[in-house]
């Protein structure tokens, strides 16, 4: 069969580890074989960015404000055991959070469902999807390590040289300090772009975080939303049939865990990372979710939720056989692909891509499927397979449907 073209390259950003090994098998099996593709490639392998000192992740959020989509392999943060391991200049802040910041979008994840494949928690009969916060707080944060006594302090110097001062604590012995941020024009952003896809998709928005505690961070967050619903977007619910609200944090999980699901659950940046990871595990694998990237701007990045599978790359490594599940970074080809294709008119990229997710999910449904879905599956006939082999089975049925 004729490839399909394409008339705007992706933004593409290769990875760490075994989902390195995997973004490449995807490619050679599952995209180039139907897609005359073209992309925009940017390393973001831990060497590479080592030898770039870092200037390679900015770069390819700078090409993707360009191009307007992305697709993204996942990425090493490193911890002082990396630096050791990959002999790093240093310890390097999270890729995707140093992406987000450039962005200045919001994550939506959501898993991926599939028959045969049921949540853990029994109430959930729809998906929940979670609206990360993607700026500033611990991602962008200030650290210092406190060798010994002394005054710690939050200082702001205004544009003026009119400087306000808090202390923050008076340390008696060694400890550690961390300062971090936000901004009121991104938490709007952010507040935009839920009220926004909640409108979309007629689905009810929840916002949680922890004024209780912090009074003035959590809260500011929570009074933009407010402010931001009440001017803007109160009618258009209320038209729709929907509803927002904000809970704190503690309260939306306990909720959660009752609730039958189909809601937007909007967190910060940190919240929605660990609720996505929670809600995605409860519902089969950290390889059955969505994620994307939406900015303000229309620009879209779309990766797999999870890391970098290190335990399987050193099987990998090794020689042996792993049984590593490639959905959600397939899924993130898919969507980057459809986008793509919506945006410039593509109609049969956008079929190419609906086509690659049903053949991926029909491939599960009849059996087919690595082993960290086996112990989850309601299925009978079940056929293990390894990472390649299950590739293969998907390609298999993509093929058949074209």
């Amino acid at each position: 069969m004729e490839k399909i073209k394409m008339t705007t390259p992706l933004v593409e950003m290769d990875g760490d580890e075994m989902t390195r090994i995997i973004w490449q098998y995807i490619k050679d099996d599952l995209i180039l074989p139907f897609v005359d593709l073209k992309t925009e490639y940017y390393d973001l392998g831990i060497e590479k960015r080592d030898e770039t000192d870092d200037k390679i992740t900015v770069e390819s959020a700078e090409a993707t404000l360009k191009y307007g989509v992305a697709v993204k392999c996942a990425t090493i943060t490193p911890n002082q055991k990396r630096v050791e391991e990959y002999g790093l200049k240093k310890m390097y802040k999270s890729p995707n959070g140093t992406i987000r910041a450039i962005l200045d979008g919001t994550v939506f994840r959501a898993p991926i469902q599939v028959k045969g494949i049921e949540p853990n928690v029994k109430s959930w009969k729809k998906p929940i999807t979670l609206a990360r916060h993607a700026y500033g707080d611990v991602y962008k944060n200030t650290e210092l390590k406190i060798e010994g006594p002394g005054k710690a302090e939050l200082v702001f110097t205004d544009k003026d040289g009119n400087e306000t001062r808090k202390t923050v604590f008076e340390f008696e012995g060694p400890g550690v300090l961390q300062g971090m941020y936000n901004t009121n024009a991104s938490i709007s952003s952010f507040a935009h772009a839920c009220f926004e896809y909640a409108l979309s998709t007629k689905q009810d928005l929840w916002f949680a975080a922890k004024d209780t505690i912090s009074k003035k961070y959590d809260g500011e967050f929570r009074d933009v939303f407010q402010k931001v619903y009440d001017e803007e977007y109160k009618e258009k619910f209320e038209a729709k049939g929907i509803t927002y609200f904000y809970t704190l944090i503690d309260d939306a999980v306990a909720r959660v865990m009752k609730s039958e699901g189909g809601f937007i659950w909007a967190c910060k940046n940190y919240d929605g990372d660990v609720m996505s990871d929670m809600v995605s595990s409860a519902c089969g694998s950290l390889a059955l979710m969505t994620s994307v990237l939406v900015s303000p701007r229309g620009v879209y990045e779309y990766e797999a939720a999870h890391g970098t599978v290190q335990r399987h790359y050193y099987k990998h490594l090794k020689g042996e056989e792993t049984s590593t599940n490639p959905i959600a970074t397939i899924f993130a080809w898919s969507g980057a692909l459809r986008k793509r294709g919506e945006l410039d008119g593509l109609d049969d990229l956008v079929k190419f891509a609906d086509a690659l997710e049903k053949a991926s999910l029909s491939t599960i449904e009849s059996g087919y499927m690595t082993k960290d879905l086996v112990n989850l599956t309601t299925l009978d006939d079940i056929h293990v397979c390894n990472t390649q082999e299950f590739l293969k089975k998907i390609a298999e049925n993509l093929k058949e449907l074209l």
